[in-house]
């Protein structure tokens, strides 16, 4: 059951959607329009918005430039993470972590075990940090979407959830890239 410390102050954060596909334009964006609606629903900023074509080196690029503007803390991808051959989205972003967050894509699995059964273990959702920025590869489903954002990210990217969560620790996620 989630729990909140109403003495805290929200704090907005700035996140950015990227939304992997072949196919998709904006106005068949359905995955990124739900992300963008609970991003925005939640009082977080939508610091930008892209659709990229599935291609490694590309998105990776992207993410890059992303973890680069400080006016993005966290970038959430939809799309790219499946078995096929043109799904290099968790390929990407791989190449960008600093650090994997491990555990992001266990809970996620267990989120869409209680969804869709089985089927669960064709998803790589995968999170990560680099360069003091959050990153998340969700499916491209608007319900894979839905699922990580409404059972995981809304609470940790909310700095009064307890126990705790991703904002609070932000001023360290690059600690060590500053002098000592």
């Amino acid at each position: 059951m989630p729990r909140f410390d109403e003495n805290k102050e929200f704090i907005p954060v700035r996140i950015a959607v990227l939304t992997v596909s072949d196919t998709r334009g904006l106005d068949q964006d359905k995955s990124g329009d739900t992300l963008v609606g609970r991003i925005e629903g939640a009082g977080h900023l939508l610091a930008d918005r892209k659709i990229i074509r599935d291609e490694r080196d590309e998105i990776a690029a992207q993410l890059w430039e992303w973890c680069a503007n400080p006016d993005v803390d966290v970038i959430i991808s939809t799309g790219g993470t499946g078995l096929t051959g043109r799904d290099v989205t968790v390929e990407a972003h791989r190449d960008v972590y600093e650090k994997e967050i491990e555990a992001f894509g266990t809970v996620f699995t267990m989120v869409s075990m209680q969804k869709i059964g089985t089927s669960a273990v064709q998803s790589r959702a995968t999170g990560g940090v680099a360069n003091g920025t959050y990153l998340f590869a969700l499916p491209g489903s608007t319900g894979a979407c839905k699922d990580a954002w409404d059972e995981i990210l809304q609470y940790q990217l909310d700095y009064r959830h307890l126990p705790c969560n991703f904002v609070e620790i932000f001023p360290r996620l690059d600690e060590h890239l500053r002098r000592k």
